[in-house]
């Protein structure tokens, strides 16, 4: 008996497989005696609002002294039922239990409501989660990305915004963005849905519409003619390609103002002009609408900005039924689900897109840039420019050159909250920002 575990050894060692199971087994709980349990002791929200934005991240305080992490939390129309959400709610289910353990806590906070997908509950759990990520990579002495597999690429390559109120003015600011670096450009005629025109495209005199006569709505409210804004965007390609030539990728957001038949309509008028992608076509109660666009047309489409739930995107996904996802990953709870997403998105060549716009914390944009970093099916962000005020709020926040989005090369997302300066920012007593309404001439609401 001692002679045949002798030789197993010798054969081992001729391997260069010289470790017997009994020694690795101690070696690993050496391991892991070297580095002692750390636990949550506080999680809390930090909400900020300048620039009449407000911002909410997630502080995750742990047993170790110095050690935190900070995540995105983001949900602006609802700011303050995300801040009750997270320190009401997540902060005494989650302290005690062990920062390691992400998937654990993610799953059990997932469903400790009981009932989940809501984008309070989504953000909420979007802040913790990206705070533990945080930490992990802290504690790894890596840059997330890392922990998720390492760089496929050098940086991440954006759109930039290149809209106007008019033609000559669009084509001005996708010029100007050509001159800085970028290589795609996302058009957009007088707002989502050529609202900021009244009458349309074409039409000089401001048009009243009968929903203002009738003092139906809000004065806030706005007006979309349909007609005139389908007639629009094909000119609008038209112009500016021949302004700016082929090379520059164009992009375009429907934004889900129109009937399904209509945004078919529109999305095959422009096949010529060779879009980048156009986004969100449907609203996600039209979903049903996307064999027959895919029947219709080859123009790549990107979805999924309005995305709570798994449910919302896995058979679309699976049947190839859009190129982009378009998921806004606060929306969806986090890095932890958004990495699924991506990895499910590249068995069936759906490249990511993530939802980048202004209203979300540079640690949110630091979320989305370590993720396009690591996954290969990244197919393009959306840019961002920090103010100097925001800076000094989230020190270490991404930065742009050349139309590329460059991260923070240190241990975690890289950006870190100045609590007191975020604080000097707070937010309205009352949430007094909502989804601007459009409405059609007979005060009909249009879905966003």
């Amino acid at each position: 008996m001692h002679r045949r575990n002798a030789l197993k050894g010798l054969g081992l060692a001729g391997l260069g497989l010289s470790v017997p199971a009994a020694s690795a087994t101690a070696s690993h709980q050496n391991l892991n005696r070297g580095m002692k349990p750390v636990t949550i002791t506080k999680v809390k929200a930090i909400a900020t609002c300048p620039h009449n934005i407000e911002l909410i991240v997630v502080k995750v305080e742990t047993s170790e002294p110095g050690l935190y992490g900070v995540g995105c939390a983001t949900f602006r129309q609802r700011a303050h039922a995300v801040v009750s959400a997270i320190n009401d709610y997540l902060d005494d289910f989650c302290r005690g239990k062990d920062v390691d353990n992400i998937e654990d806590i993610w799953q059990t906070a997932y469903v400790s409501s009981y009932w989940r997908n809501g984008p309070v509950l989504n953000n909420a759990l979007s802040g913790l989660d990206q705070a533990l990520w945080d930490i992990k990579g802290k504690r790894a002495g890596m840059p997330v990305y890392q922990l998720l597999g390492g760089k496929c690429r050098f940086a991440v390559d954006c759109y930039a915004h290149g809209g106007g109120k008019t033609i000559e003015e669009t084509i001005e600011n996708v010029q100007r963005f050509m001159d800085e670096g970028y290589r795609h450009v996302r058009i957009q005629l007088g707002g989502y849905g050529a609202a900021q025109m009244l009458g349309g495209y074409g039409n000089t005199v401001d048009q009243t519409p009968d929903f203002k006569k009738a003092n139906f709505g809000t004065p806030d409210d706005n007006y979309m003619n349909p007609y005139l804004y389908m007639k629009s965007v094909p000119k609008l390609f038209e112009e500016v390609r021949k302004a700016c030539g082929d090379e520059v990728e164009l992009l375009h957001d429907v934004h889900e103002r129109l009937q399904p038949l209509d945004a078919i309509n529109l999305v095959k008028s422009l096949e010529e002009y060779r879009p980048f992608f156009i986004e969100d076509p449907f609203s996600p109660e039209n979903i049903g609408y996307f064999p027959m666009l895919r029947q219709q047309t080859t123009v790549p489409i990107a979805m999924g900005e309005l995305y709570n739930s798994p449910h919302e995107w896995v058979n679309p996904m699976t049947e190839r039924l859009f190129d982009f996802i378009r998921i806004h990953i606060s929306q969806i709870g986090g890095i932890t689900p958004a990495v699924k997403v991506a990895r499910l998105g590249e068995w069936f060549n759906v490249r990511t897109a993530w939802h980048g716009p202004g209203d979300v914390s540079p640690v949110g944009h630091a979320a989305n840039a370590h993720i396009d970093l690591a996954v290969w099916n990244f197919g393009i962000q959306e840019a961002v420019s920090f103010s100097d005020t925001l800076q000094e709020i989230f020190p270490g926040a991404p930065k742009m050159k050349d139309g590329y989005m460059y991260i923070n090369e240190v241990p975690g997302l890289g950006v870190d909250v100045n609590e007191e300066l975020a604080l000097k920012y707070p937010l309205p007593e009352k949430n007094n920002y909502n989804w601007t309404q459009l409405r059609r001439g007979d005060g009909t609401p249009v879905r966003p």
